[in-house]
C-alpha cells in the first residue's frame, strides 16, 4: 500500500508529475502570447525599415522622421508636447 501511495503522490506531485505538466502548459500559453505580440511588433519595425529603403524613401515617412527629429512644424499646425515622448 505505501508502494503504491508513493507512485501516486510522485505521479501527482513529482518533478515530471501532473502538476508540472499544467504549470508548464501555462507557462507554455503565456510564451506563445508573448511570441505572437513580439512577432507582430518585428513585423510593424520590419515595415518602416521597408519604408526607409534607400531606392524608395516613402515621404510620408520621411516627412514624419525629419519633424520628429528636427522639430520642425508647419506654421498652420498646432503642436501638442507630450512629456511622456519628451523622455524617450
Amino acid at each position: 500500500m505505501c508502494l503504491i501511495a508513493y507512485f501516486c503522490y510522485h505521479a501527482v506531485q513529482g518533478e515530471l508529475g501532473l502538476l508540472s505538466y499544467v504549470r508548464l502548459e501555462r507557462q507554455k500559453s503565456a510564451l506563445e502570447v508573448e511570441a505572437a505580440a513580439v512577432s507582430a511588433q518585428r513585423a510593424a519595425l520590419e515595415h518602416r525599415v521597408r519604408l526607409m529603403a534607400p531606392d524608395k524613401v516613402d515621404p510620408d515617412l520621411l516627412d514624419e522622421l525629419a519633424r520628429y527629429e528636427l522639430g520642425f512644424a508647419h506654421p498652420d499646425e498646432i503642436v501638442i508636447l507630450n512629456e511622456t515622448l519628451q523622455k524617450n
